[in-house]
């Protein structure tokens, strides 16, 4: 019995054993159906499919960036061109080994690996189908190098795009403005809506106000690359349709005039020439400038730090962001504001004595002037007249006034970063400071001083305002645009206000501003025989003397600046303007660069030779005239 049963347990065996195997038959055949089934779907049910992905391993889309327009001033002269240049760019999909690709390239190239790292950072976020340029602007001796060790450095080619190019370097800088790579914020803003990332944008200036009509239109071509990603043969190509031509109303030559004599003069400062009957700007100037080449070959940190770190703060763009006191400038808009406002007469006379008393204070005045009318207070720039002035007159009209003739408002100029001034006013201190306006303190804003501040195109826009009898215009510089057809002429910015100022009021305001640069006034280095310069100096506190005297030896430059606003020819002026001297101490000293620039403005329109420079000149600190050093107006 026990022989059964051990035969029938042997049998059983046999039988699991049997069915194991047909299960396990069974699963490989399966396993194999299913190989086939699978097979059959990536080779025929999507073979399209697979083919694509496969062709593009050896495919590369590269984007054709679109030359930017070119810019011209009004008389067709080229500010800013384009240049061909070699860039070396990475497509991290291709580079297997990205680190050690970097370490060579910076051995070879030259470039710190910190700075390759930095960059390939930016553009972490970016998909890595999309090329990242790693050296903008490469030199033949990095092309040659990475083109001797291509098979050392997958992923890494020489691509050739346009860069910017600006023929006159510094001139004109602030105007024109200067190039970069999109940032991350500008691509969160509507400014920048639709520029794709790794684009090269305008970052200030022209470049910037008219990014879109000067960006164009970027190609695309596609290639067939080998295992390396050298290129084999291009497959099609779209392409790039460059950026709109603009001009402008800038005259180069006004503008090289402006800056050679802020060179001569050996100071920084401002400078804004306009035409007074259109607001169209002939020339702008800030000192000191920088070379807008820098940016477009893509500058790199150290130089950027240095021109952030730099004192004299070339990055500033002094003409539209610098806040001054006007000094005796601001004596225009009081003589326009109580004429207007009938506090006085022309004929309202002063007594000046060296200084006035008001509100039981002695206020000073620069010289002794005796018995003065307004035409005579203005060529003499007498402070004591205008304090008389100030007793008369409420903060508040002199705010009406000012801010009519353009001070203390943005000049609506088609250029970014435009600040405002301040007129002060009774709102402005109650809201300011929760204090009333006490009488003295219109004193002080009088005579240009106290809370009051200006820009430089801000005067610009106020003696222009003058010139033309009450419009205030806007300043711009887009002139005509180029969409392929030839140079169309855009429309011309309507003025900010219109104020109407009597005739009296200009004609006896014009007769003043004529003595002080015809007569015996401050502005006589401005004098132009035959073309009826008109004009004011104005010498503003950079801090109070018994504040500079405190802090003598911090290193600070605490000097006086110097004004010169203007206008020619009396009459039926052309150019208005406004030269601003950062600490030349004296407003008569701003005058010659004014004088300079109308000289060369006046010769250009009667076909002349332009006027040069004189090959030396007075110390700044030496006035051609006596009479000049006792005629600083404060």
């Amino acid at each position: 019995m026990s022989s059964d049963i051990a035969r029938d347990g042997r049998q059983g065996l046999r039988d699991s054993l049997v069915l194991l195997l047909a299960v396990w038959r069974w699963g490989i055949a399966l396993v194999f159906v299913g190989l086939g089934v699978g097979f059959w779907l990536l080779q025929v049910v999507q073979y399209d499919k697979y083919r694509q992905l496969a062709d593009n391993n050896h495919q590369r889309t590269l984007v054709l960036s679109a030359p930017r327009g070119p810019v011209l001033d009004r008389d067709g002269r080229v500010l800013i061109e384009n240049r061909s240049s070699l860039n070396i760019t990475l497509s991290r999909e291709q580079a297997d080994d990205l680190e050690g690709t970097l370490v060579l390239l910076s051995e070879l190239s030259g470039v710190p690996l910190p700075a390759l790292q930095a960059t390939l950072e930016r553009h972490r976020r970016d998909p890595p189908f999309r090329p990242v340029v790693l050296i903008r602007d490469a030199g033949l001796d990095q092309v040659a190098a990475v083109a001797a060790h291509a098979r050392e450095l997958p992923g890494i080619y020489v691509q050739q795009l346009p860069v910017r190019f600006y023929p006159a370097g510094e001139v004109a800088a602030h105007i024109l403005g200067y190039v970069g790579e999109v940032s991350d914020a500008q691509l969160a803003t509507p400014e920048f809506e639709g520029v794709r990332p790794g684009a090269v944008v305008g970052k200030s200036g022209i470049e910037r106000t008219y990014n879109r009509l000067l960006m164009g239109l970027d190609g695309v071509r596609r290639v067939v690359v080998d295992s390396i990603g050298r290129e084999i043969r291009k497959l099609d190509e779209q392409p790039p349709l460059e950026g709109r031509q603009i001009q402008l109303t800038l005259d180069y030559d006004l503008q090289e005039a402006a800056e050679d004599a802020f060179r001569s003069a050996g100071f920084n400062g401002s400078a804004v020439f306009l035409d007074p009957r259109s607001g169209a700007i002939l020339a702008l100037v800030s000192r000191p400038a920088y070379d807008p080449n820098v940016f477009a070959r893509g500058i790199d940190s150290g130089t950027w730090g240095r021109l952030n770190r730099d004192r004299h703060r070339p990055l500033n763009h002094r003409a539209l962001q610098g806040r001054y006191s006007p000094g005796s400038t601001f004596k225009v808009v009081m003589a326009v504001a109580a004429l207007q406002e009938g506090v006085v007469t022309p004929d309202f006379r002063v007594a000046c004595g060296g200084g006035r008393r008001v509100h039981g204070r002695f206020f000073r005045c620069h010289s002794t002037h005796g018995s003065v009318d307004m035409r005579e207070a203005l060529e003499k720039s007498c402070n004591s007249y205008f304090y008389a002035l100030g007793e008369k007159m409420e903060i508040d009209q002199i705010h009406k006034w000012s801010t009519a003739l353009g001070l203390g408002e943005l000049s609506g100029v088609d250029l970014p970063h435009e600040v405002r001034g301040l007129i002060p006013s009774t709102a402005w201190k109650r809201d300011r400071f929760g204090e009333r306006w006490y009488p003295g303190e219109t004193i002080s804003v009088a005579i240009g001083q106290g809370a009051v501040s200006v820009t430089p195109i801000s005067q610009a826009v106020m003696m222009a305002t003058v010139a033309n009898g009450g419009t205030r215009v806007t300043p711009h510089l887009l002139k005509a645009v180029n969409e392929g057809e030839g140079f169309k002429p855009v429309a011309r910015p309507v003025p900010r206000s219109r104020t109407a100022i009597d005739g009296s009021t200009l004609d006896v305001v014009t007769e003043g501003l004529w003595f002080v640069v015809n007569r015996a006034g401050t502005g006589r280095r401005g004098r132009i025989v035959g073309h009826d310069v008109f004009g004011k100096t104005g010498t503003a506190q950079v801090i109070s003397l018994q504040g500079r005297a405190a802090a003598a030896g911090s290193g600070r430059d605490f000097r006086d600046h110097g004004w010169f606003v203007f206008a020619a020819p009396a009459g039926a002026p052309e150019i208005a303007g406004a030269v601003f001297g950062e600490h030349n101490e004296h407003g008569y000293l701003s005058a010659p660069i004014a004088k300079h620039v109308l000289e060369t403005y006046f010769a250009k329109r009667e076909r002349q030779q332009r006027p040069k420079l004189p090959v030396s000149r007075a110390p700044r600190w030496a006035p051609a005239d006596p009479a000049d050093a006792v005629a600083a107006d404060q």
